[in-house]
């Protein structure tokens, strides 16, 4: 499946409109005697996928993108709207949350609805 985000080299479902991409840069500054910010930038320019957000999921499909953060870090490939390539990082995943919607006859969920995480770079 062609996606625009891989976990693990997993291709995970487009999510829905919404995705933030968002480059931040980290900056070590203060304020002299003129009250004038100096400072400069350290490290490199972090990534954060915000607001990664699908509607609908089955239950094997949620299980699948959890299971790709079951060892915490994980190794991201998405767009990087700064080079217009891809990027490729080590990151983490937020809180993740679902909201069960259909149950089978064992109990279990069928389906998701409101799937959410945000994957967040470590800054390695």
């Amino acid at each position: 499946m062609q996606s625009m985000i891989y976990v693990n080299g997993t291709a995970i479902p487009y999510p829905a409109r919404g995705l933030e991409i968002m480059v931040a840069t980290l900056v070590d500054s203060a304020r002299n005697a003129n009250g004038v910010v100096v400072g400069q930038k350290i490290g490199r320019d972090q990534y954060k996928l915000n607001a990664l957000v699908w509607p609908w999921l089955s239950a094997e499909q949620w299980s699948t993108i959890l299971q790709c953060f079951s060892g915490f870090y994980a190794t991201v490939r998405f767009p990087d709207p700064v080079t217009n390539g891809w990027k490729t990082l080590k990151m983490y995943p937020g809180d993740r949350t679902a909201e069960p919607y259909w149950v089978g006859e064992d109990g279990l969920p069928t389906h998701y609805r409101n799937c959410k995480v945000n994957i967040i770079d470590v800054g390695e």
